[in-house]
């Protein structure tokens, strides 16, 4: 099995015989009802104890090679799965799924708060008056949490960091010398909803933010966790105020985000790339290393490295530049005629 929800931000609940979940998640067994499975996992990484899913037809090749205990399809993709798996099969796979996920894993809540000497390193930490630290939280030397902050369980932050006040920290794994302006929301759960007869429902985030040495992060900036693997910021990023980062993006080193910034799930944006304010970027891209995203571009497909792409929808900028100028020629040139025509 891969490595699965962090066990210091995630409970694992009870296993279950296939044919007992799929009573509860609404399913018909097809075969391996007796097989018992303790977790969730995707296609490509699941193994014998863990339930996946088909939600997209694209996927039919890692369903083919998966090595998960249990699947959960449709019946459309029959012909695809493992001869070994014990398989489910659900109109709604992904709704079923993010069930099940409910059945295995539970985040762990805060009921209980450290004292400053209980999480600290040594006693150069300063937490300032009403912070709260959830169980397990470590935090490193010379580091200090602003008023009002939520830390929460199992959360650790290393040394000479500088975490402003009323931010709230979760599920996340934080370097040496990182900062926190006041306001920043790390390791919310990102947005994921899943069709299902009855509306959309939402699909539990399982995984973790990871914030690496010297990232700064601006006030009142949002860091979704992973879906199931991990929110990544690379070592010396700066992310401005008020950027938004969804769930599973995985930033390098040396970025820069300015204001407004909105980066769609699972987007890989390599070192030293730079976002203008107010950038947006879509699901499931890529932006190479070293590229330049200008201010309020709008971003529908991969960059490559070291190009600078500008408009809605974005273009490297040569392209979007001539056809500004051809545009504003043709509007031009109508103006003109439609002003002989009145003379």
């Amino acid at each position: 099995m891969g490595r699965g929800p962090d066990a210091r931000f995630f409970e694992r609940l009870p296993s279950l015989t296939v044919g007992a979940l799929a009573e509860r998640i609404g399913g018909e067994i097809l075969r391996g009802g007796d097989r018992t499975v303790s977790a969730v996992a995707p296609l490509p990484t699941a193994s014998e104890g863990d339930v996946a899913f088909l939600g997209d037809r694209r996927f039919l090749p890692a369903l083919a090679e998966s090595g998960a205990g249990c699947v959960i399809v449709p019946a459309s993709a029959l012909e695809a799965v493992p001869a070994g798996a014990a398989v489910i099969v659900s109109p709604e796979a992904q709704a079923a799924w993010a069930r099940a996920s409910l059945l295995f894993h539970r985040p762990i809540p805060l009921s209980a708060s450290l004292t400053v000497e209980q999480a600290a390193e040594d006693d150069s930490v300063v937490v300032e008056p009403g912070v709260i630290l959830g169980d397990g939280v470590r935090i490193g030397r010379g580091s200090r949490i602003g008023a009002n902050t939520v830390i929460g369980p199992g959360v650790q932050i290393g040394r000479d960091c500088v975490i402003g006040s009323n931010v709230t920290v979760g599920f996340a794994l934080i370097g040496d010398r990182v900062r926190l302006l006041s306001g920043a929301r790390i390791g919310e759960p990102g947005f994921g909803a899943a069709g299902s007869r009855g509306g959309p429902i939402d699909v539990p985030q399982l995984g973790r933010v990871i914030l690496q040495d010297g990232v700064s992060v601006g006030a009142n900036t949002c860091i979704d966790r992973g879906a199931y693997d991990d929110t990544v910021i690379g070592e010396n990023t700066k992310i401005d105020n008020l950027v938004m980062i969804g769930h599973n993006c995985v930033i390098g080193r040396n970025c820069l985000l300015a204001a407004n910034t909105g980066l769609s799930g699972s987007v890989t944006v390599g070192d030293g790339v730079m976002f203008g304010g107010k950038a947006g970027v879509g699901d499931h891209l890529s932006i190479g290393e070293a590229a330049r995203v200008a201010a309020g571009a709008g971003v529908l497909q991969d960059i490559p490295a070291g190009e600078t792409w500008s408009g809605y929808p974005a273009k490297p900028l040569r392209q979007f530049l001539r056809e500004a100028v051809w545009l504003a020629k043709q509007a031009s040139g109508k103006a003109r005629a439609g002003k002989a025509g009145n003379d």
